[in-house]
């Protein structure tokens, strides 16, 4: 994540889509919407073909890191690991103390399996301790903003489980990178603009300023970048697995011995250390008793597509449930981002986040989250019954899975004060203009990570945490999270998200995988904090409904609802705003504003959606990476 969301204001041609009145009669309709989708529009990247493999990333040279790897003989796990490496040295927009959540299809089983690599609230991070300091939510910087790492575990034990190769060519792009490589503006810019914050932390003064004192603190674009320190604490993970291979270990044990040096030795040692002298919490046990968990997904089927997300601990079952509501309509035939089409798809959205906001939590903690009630296609009817087709409900509220599943709903009394507790329903409503810091937190970026190769695996990852400003943990090089910010500390926020030490916050990272017919049918992710699966869900239903091709699905234009509560700062939300591409016709913003919705609008409304599309008619792969940002891909 960056302190701005990434290039969401950069200028660019939208995709042509038609834009369908909904009086227009539904044959009609249907003949405009497929007439430019036939025609293949044009785009502003080439879609990828491949038929060895696809590496795609936020960045060129991380997807060349990927690419690199495959060269070599990795699979794409081993590529999608070296491309976590290296995006991470670059802080793009992550760090090596952040997390990271995955996706595997493993061809061997045909299954989807989930990874868990979210660091959780260290010892003494308790809702007392930041009342006690006035603090209403968790700071957004700083020491206190960190939950324990989890990217260098969650990358060594992909590597360990399913990899070909060893972590030291995995991890040989980003040793060389953090020895020194020529850094790319977005980075340099960032750490430039949050050097007065960037001064207060010393580990991190001495990385991101090494002029300080001058005019520019920050290297410039093109400036060899030298992280030593973090070089030196990679370098003693690929020490400790070459230690064990030479006593005998094998090839995953050798991993784990390096991933042992990480989380229980000098390594763990000096990131506590580190983190303590700055005001931070973290232990030694904290970092030891922390682990990765292989989990099995969530899913639902939508017109014969299985689609996995990673379950309540990130937001990514929000996409499930508004697809399980959306299919109760009809949405080809209202047409691409006709005026019905945008409500259904925003009042649907609403209905699903107000559950997420309310629901979704820890789910090693208790209470239990209702899944099964919230996933149930009959509890999506009874959500699609609520919509009000003439108007925004900018009241919406959480409903009630639970007789979905069997059970009685213990936090009803919470949800009747959901708009009422102006402590537990921060909301501002003045222009638009003024929300400089709310889109900053709301599209809070990270990167997207897609893989796969001819074998059959197929990684979607999306990382983040420890993005500039960071703070970095003593000699290690190591940037700390920020992700604490993602709890709430009163249970009238949402009972199942509430703070407490060893527990992860509810995040917004949200791989997906796609199956149909028991295949691989698409992997995909974008960045962008609460944006994410609002804009992963009009990707998706533009491949599936509307037939797009990848990259055609990826340039073409969304819009976002900020009506659900912010992930980040003090989790506000704007009912009824809405984010429109400003190519949208001067008829659908009337009829939009008639129907109570607060118009903003940006050039560029895709959001960096990178994916892959495996084609059953060839047996190759297209590959995806949007024109919003910097992301790119290579293919073979």
């Amino acid at each position: 994540m960056s302190s701005r969301p990434r290039s969401f204001t950069l200028r660019a041609r939208s995709l042509r889509v038609a834009v369908l009145a909904t009086a227009v009669p539904l044959a009609l309709a249907a003949a405009l919407l497929h007439a430019p989708v036939a025609e293949a529009q044009r785009t502003q990247k080439p879609v990828l073909h491949g038929k060895d493999w696809i590496a795609i990333t936020g960045k060129p040279l991380g997807a060349t890191a990927g690419a690199k790897i495959f060269l070599q003989g990795g699979n794409a796990v081993d590529a999608a690991a070296a491309m976590l490496g290296a995006t991470a040295t670059m802080w793009d927009v992550l760090g090596w103390g952040g997390e990271t959540q995955a996706l595997v299809y493993n061809p061997e089983t045909g299954k989807v399996i989930g990874v868990n690599a979210l660091g959780v609230a260290p010892s003494g991070a308790t809702p007392e301790f930041f009342a006690e300091r006035g603090m209403d939510v968790p700071p957004a910087y700083g020491p206190l903003a960190a939950v324990t790492p989890g990217t260098p575990g969650g990358l060594m034990v992909m590597v360990a489980e399913w990899g070909r190769l060893s972590l030291a060519d995995v991890l040989a792009p980003a040793i060389d990178m953090a020895r020194g490589y020529p850094v790319e503006a977005q980075a340099a810019d960032a750490m430039e603009r949050e050097k007065e914050r960037i001064a207060e932390w010393p580990y991190s003064k001495a990385v991101f300023l090494p002029h300080y004192g001058a005019e520019r603190s920050a290297p410039a674009a093109g400036d060899l970048f030298v992280q030593s320190d973090l070089a030196r604490t990679l370098e003693k993970l690929v020490e400790a697995e070459a230690e064990a291979l030479a006593r005998g270990a094998g090839r995953r044990e050798a991993i784990m011995a390096a991933y042992d040096r990480f989380y229980r030795g000098d390594v763990a040692e000096e990131f506590v250390r580190g983190s303590q002298e700055q005001g931070g919490l973290h232990t030694l046990e904290d970092l030891a008793q922390w682990q990765v968990h292989l989990e099995e997904p969530v899913s639902t089927s939508y017109k014969g597509i299985e689609v996995y997300k990673l379950t309540t601990w990130v937001q990514g079952p929000v996409l499930l449930q508004a697809l399980n509501i959306l299919e109760n309509m009809e949405l080809a035939s209202m047409g691409h981002n006709s005026v019905r089409y945008v409500h259904a798809l925003y009042q649907a959205m609403n209905l699903a986040f107000a559950d997420r906001d309310f629901y979704y939590g820890d789910p090693y903690f208790p209470p239990a989250e209702p899944v099964e009630g919230l996933l149930s296609k009959e509890y999506a009817k009874a959500r699609a019954a609520e919509i009000d087709w003439e108007r925004n409900d900018p009241d919406v509220l959480p409903g009630d899975p639970y007789p979905f599943q069997g059970g009685a709903n213990p936090f009803l009394h919470l949800i009747e004060r959901w708009h009422a507790d102006p402590a537990v329903t921060p909301q501002a409503t003045g222009p638009a203009s003024d929300d400089a810091a709310f889109l900053d937190a709301f599209y809070a970026g990270t990167t997207s990570i897609q893989a796969a190769d001819a074998e059959g695996w197929v990684v979607s990852v999306t990382p983040s945490g420890g993005w500039i400003p960071a703070v970095i943990a003593g000699r290690t090089g190591v940037g700390m999270s920020q992700r604490m910010q993602s709890f709430v500390l009163d249970e009238g926020a949402g009972p199942y998200n509430v703070l407490a030490p060893g527990k992860r916050p509810r995040a917004t990272l949200t791989p997906s995988l796609a199956l149909k017919d028991d295949k691989p049918f698409l992997s995909f992710a974008v960045q962008g904090g609460d944006g994410q699966d609002q804009n992963l869900l009009q990707f998706f239903l533009n491949v599936v409904e509307f037939g797009m091709n990848v990259q055609e699905a990826a340039e073409a234009p969304n819009f976002n609802s900020y009506q659900m509560r912010s992930s980040f700062g003090s989790h506000e939300s704007r009912p009824g705003r809405i984010l429109l591409n400003e190519e949208a016709s001067p008829w659908l913003r009337a009829q939009m504003r008639q129907m109570g919705y607060d118009l903003t609008f940006a050039p560029r409304t895709s959001g960096p959606i990178n994916a892959i599309y495996f084609d059953p008619r060839t047996g190759t792969m297209w590959g995806g990476a949007s024109n919003h940002g910097e992301d790119y891909g290579i293919a073979w």
